[in-house]
């Protein structure tokens, strides 16, 4: 399984707000009742990290009026030793 961020955006006016966060508390889902928000620091949008197969996996847990506008982003770590051996190839294409 892979880790996936999920950024929902909604519109900024209250009433959207209501609607999102009430369609994401009712919705059923552990993943969207436990969604961080950004509301009242004036970022409307929903965060959520999951851990699924694929982005196409992760997109279906959201609402279907959410799908379109998500965007969704692959997470990684990484290690020190990875990031030396980059850091040797580079420089040796360099």
């Amino acid at each position: 399984m892979q880790k996936f961020l999920i950024e929902v955006p909604h519109d900024e006016d209250v009433i959207s707000c209501i609607q999102a966060v009430q369609i994401f508390l009712t919705s059923g889902s552990h993943f969207l009742r436990n969604a961080d928000w950004g509301c009242r620091d004036g970022d409307h949008k929903a965060w959520l990290v999951v851990e699924v197969n694929s982005k196409e996996e992760a997109r279906k847990i959201l609402p279907p009026a959410y799908r379109a506008d998500a965007k969704i982003v692959g997470l990684n770590k990484f290690t020190v030793a990875e990031i030396d051996e980059e850091m040797k190839n580079y420089h040796r294409q360099g």
